[in-house]
């Protein structure tokens, strides 16, 4: 079992920048593959990016490619999202995830934090 901590939301105008964080505690942080998803209010969750891991792949969605990083820290037990040049429709609550190497699905969620850009 995998117990999962996001922090770092809040409210930011349009083009300026937050950083997620998400500590990770229970089981061996490591051979999990760590994602970020987000939802906005009346819409479905979506994927925003995920990082294997050894931190040498990630996967971004289009509309945040270029803007966001997606990075871990094994030591720390924590994976971050940095998120720059941001705009409203990034407005959503963001939730950290896990899954072990051999799913295809996350299976671990944080409770989310709160993001809102404003315009």
């Amino acid at each position: 079992q995998v117990q999962l901590a996001e922090s770092g939301g809040g409210l930011v105008q349009a083009g300026g920048s937050l950083r997620l964080s998400c500590a990770a505690s229970g089981r061996t942080f490591s051979p999990y593959v760590m994602g970020w998803f987000r939802q906005a209010a009346g819409k479905e969750r979506e994927f925003v990016a995920d990082i294997d891991w050894s931190g040498g792949r990630t996967t971004y969605a289009n509309s945040v490619k270029g803007r966001f990083t997606i990075s871990r820290d094994n030591a720390k037990g924590t994976v971050y999202l940095q998120m720059n040049s941001m705009k409203p429709e990034d407005t959503a609550v963001y939730y950290c995830a896990a899954r072990e190497i051999r799913r295809v699905d996350f299976n671990f969620w944080g409770q989310g934090t709160q993001v809102t850009v404003s315009s």
